[in-house]
């Protein structure tokens, strides 16, 4: 049998040691493990020897058969991102996993929303290299919306999304008709936080609620890349944000409304 490896090492090191003391504790086989995990039994062997890396979804797994509170799910996470993180790639990997995203958005529409133009116009402005390529990712990224396994959507837009003329009055005008559209999807919940609602906890940023596997964790937006977190205090944190923003946004009907208003000003004066 392969030795455990020296917990301090690595936070890899640190999961398999945890993977092996805790499957004797609760009793299992490392057969057992592999029937769970849906492996072969020398890839347990690997996976507690540091030979092999656990994945999210098999920390998933044992988070939920032996009611760790989500332990390997948060050290699976630390291991993957906390020496060099790619906060943004992170937290699309976390996107495409999520079971419900709360958005808030207060410059742009969020990009599961955009549409390819706009998408694209975005993109030109950044000055990005690939912009086909980032393009196609992101419109690769929208297919999650639909199917048994879609998450659920609440997003909150502040009113001033509406008015950019990102890509000009034509590309905002068929950006906007798609939102009414998606937010008629059973899924999803689209509200806009109008101007009139003056100062609000929104103000210093946008930023994401992500669910996943029961954890939430909080994606926030800034100039050069963003920011990931999981930790209680600051999850909570914005969640009182989200729901301060929400308590200030137009109800769902309202929301519409607004938006057809909007399409109607471009429609008549499109350099309004």
């Amino acid at each position: 049998m392969n030795e455990s490896p020296n917990p301090r090492s690595s936070m890899y090191d640190f999961i398999a040691y945890y993977l092996r003391f805790l499957r004797r504790q609760h009793g299992w086989s490392g057969g057992a493990l592999a029937e769970l995990l849906n492996c072969a039994r020398s890839s347990i062997s690997r996976l507690e020897s540091g030979q092999a890396k656990l994945a999210l979804d098999q920390a998933e797994k044992l988070d939920a058969a032996w009611n760790t509170g989500g332990l390997f799910g948060i050290m699976v996470y630390y291991a993957t991102y906390a020496g060099d993180p790619d906060w943004f790639k992170a937290h699309l990997e976390f996107e495409g996993r999520a079971t419900s995203l709360k958005m808030y958005e207060l410059s742009v529409v969020p990009g599961l929303l955009q549409t390819e133009e706009y998408a694209r116009a975005l993109f030109l402005s950044f000055d990005v290299k690939d912009v086909d390529g980032k393009v196609a990712q992101r419109m690769a990224r929208q297919e999650r919306l639909t199917g048994a396994s879609a998450p659920r959507l609440w997003i909150l837009l502040a009113q001033p999304v509406l008015e950019w003329h990102v890509g000009g009055p034509d590309v905002l005008y068929r950006q906007l008709a798609k939102l009414l559209e998606v937010s008629q999807m059973p899924n999803v919940s689209l509200r806009v936080l109008p101007k009139t609602a003056g100062a609000h906890p929104g103000m210093p940023g946008a930023f994401k609620i992500i669910r996943v596997g029961g954890t939430d964790l909080v994606y926030t937006e800034a100039v050069g890349g963003g920011r990931l977190a999981q930790g209680a205090s600051e999850v909570e944190t914005f969640q009182d944000r989200y729901d301060g923003i929400s308590a200030k946004a137009l109800p769902e009907d309202s929301s519409r409304r607004l938006i057809e208003q909007t399409m109607e000003v471009i429609r008549h004066d499109p350099m309004a």
